[in-house]
């Protein structure tokens, strides 16, 4: 039997080409090295009440859009894609850039059809299997079955939803959802990572400090930027500044990276490879997205244990939280997203059953025996 073959939307605008980047490097040759023109600064679509705001002026200026640069990798990521699935640019762009648009579409991604190139507004009544955007409102109100967010700067304000940090993890997460991605079945008994996946308040810190008393098992140290809370052990994470965070990103220094509750969260290789190299587990509590980059990294090597738990425990577990109350509406806003997450994990444990007994689900997956 033919396999179903899956229908992939690509917004244009800081996925496939340079948007706010090639504006703010315009407004850098008139304005000069401003600190507000840091790409990082930007933390929305809309005005940031700053000279950054002059970037807004471009999106609509069709010498703008025939002149925006092609990310590195674009053009092989859309081939590849082509290769798996039917793709689709879903672009917005006002009509005088129009034909400009489909024009530098037609000409850098010929793999896809002219046909399938859209451009509206309407990203919300657009029906494919996985919307791949960068905004947060479209991967809101998107009814793609899977709306994947492209982390960037300025959509750090919703944890939870299903994300990725590069093409490479797009990819490996469109083969996954696709069912065909065809690997070797999960095997940890040399060495490898096991990620705890799910909501805010469903026990992975927990689960990760129970499994750490067997010596098979180790947590890799964390890298944060936010606050070590009061009581808490200074090794619990690596605790540095959003600039040393951002900084040491853009040396590479971090295997994945992504954001909950607006503070940073890194992973490095330096920190996992003596845990693996050793034949042991790096046991990691982590968000769908930082999952999906170590999943593409590790592949067998990698197991995501999705954790539940009831709604009605999770709501409470969040407000006792000693966050501030932006913070506790932003998890349980992304609540739902997060709950979709099982399905891209290898196998679930629910924390309403007892820790002993996760425990014993992990092992008995793992074909693990306790110590």
């Amino acid at each position: 039997m033919r396999k179903y073959r899956l229908r992939i939307g690509l917004d244009v605008d800081d996925i496939l080409y340079e948007c706010n980047s090639f504006a703010l490097r315009l407004l850098k040759e008139k304005y000069g090295d401003d600190p507000a023109l840091d790409i990082n600064k930007i933390k929305a679509w809309g005005t940031q009440g700053n000279v950054a705001d002059e970037r807004i002026k471009y999106f609509s200026d069709p010498d703008f859009v025939i002149k925006q640069p092609v990310y590195p990798g674009a053009k092989k990521f859309v081939r590849e894609l082509c290769a798996i699935a039917d793709v689709f640019f879903i672009t917005a762009v006002p009509a005088n850039c129009m034909s400009v648009r489909a024009k530098r579409l037609s000409e850098d991604f010929p793999d896809v059809p002219s046909e399938n190139i859209l451009i509206g507004t309407r990203k919300d009544i657009i029906n494919i299997d996985i919307l791949l955007d960068d905004s947060v409102h479209n991967i809101s109100s998107s009814q793609a079955s899977y709306p994947v967010l492209m982390r960037r700067p300025w959509n750090t304000d919703l944890s939870g939803l299903l994300s990725v940090n590069s093409y490479d993890d797009f990819i490996h997460l469109a083969k996954m959802i696709g069912n065909s991605f065809v690997g070797k079945a999960p095997d940890l008994k040399g060495g490898g990572v096991l990620c705890l996946v799910g909501p805010s308040g469903t026990g992975k810190t927990e689960l990760a400090a129970a499994l750490t008393k067997d010596p098979i098992f180790v947590k890799p140290l964390t890298t944060t930027t936010r606050p070590r809370a009061k009581d808490e052990p200074e090794d619990a994470y690596r605790f540095v500044s959003e600039e040393r965070f951002l900084a040491e990103k853009a040396e590479n220094r971090f295997i994945e990276t992504t954001v909950y509750g607006t503070y940073f969260f890194g992973t490095s290789e330096s920190q996992i490879k003596p845990v693996t190299d050793a034949g042991k587990i790096a046991v990691i509590p982590i968000d769908i997205c930082g999952a999906i980059s170590l999943k593409n990294l590790y592949r067998s090597r990698a197991v995501l244990v999705f954790t539940e738990r009831d709604r009605k425990e999770i709501y409470l577990n969040i407000i006792k939280r000693n966050i501030p109350d932006k913070d506790k509406v932003s998890r349980m806003m992304s609540l739902d997203f997060e709950m979709r997450n099982i399905e891209l994990c290898d196998f679930a444990v629910n924390y309403d059953l007892g820790t002993e007994k996760c425990i014993e689900k992990i092992y008995a997956e793992l074909h693990l025996s306790s110590s």
